[in-house]
Order: C-alpha cells, then structure tokens, then sequence
C-alpha cells in the first residue's frame, strides 16, 4: 500500500507527522533508520537536516509497521528514499 500524504511537523531526525491520518495514526517513524534522540549529539542537526528534506511538503509513505503508536514506514519524496 502507497500513501501520499503532506508533512505537517517534524519532531525529530526520524519521527514527523503528516496532515491526514493513516490506519488511525498521523505519526510516522521512518523505517531502517535512527537519528540522535533529544539528549544525544547531532540531534538537532539530524531534525533540521530532516525538516530540510520533507518539512511541509508531500511524501509518499509505505508502511511496514507499528511501534510506540506511530507508523513505521518507508519514506519518499521525488522518488528518492528519505534515510
């Protein structure tokens, strides 16, 4: 299943939000990938790099899980990979 959806927030180098909800969840883990956490070096380089990327724009999300109430997905946008 491929999903279009517009990114509403970023909360961190791995982790935003998307406008619509999907499967009941608007909060998007993306898969395969972990960034620095609040309280580790590079974090807030990893969520602006990550803002930079898709922060208000469209993406195309492919679920492949769940966890910690967000959706664990695969992450495009132009056809290019987010990681």
């Amino acid at each position: 299943m491929t999903i279009r959806r517009t990114v509403k927030r970023v909360i961190d180098g791995d982790t935003f939000e998307v406008a619509r909800k999907i499967q009941g969840i608007n909060r998007i883990r993306i898969a395969g990938f972990n960034a620095p956490d609040s309280n580790q070096k590079g974090y807030s380089e990893a969520k602006n790099r990550l803002r930079r990327l898709i922060g208000s724009k469209q993406v195309t999300i492919v679920p492949v899980g769940r966890s910690y109430n967000r959706l664990v997905a695969h992450v495009r946008r132009n056809r290019k990979k987010i990681r």
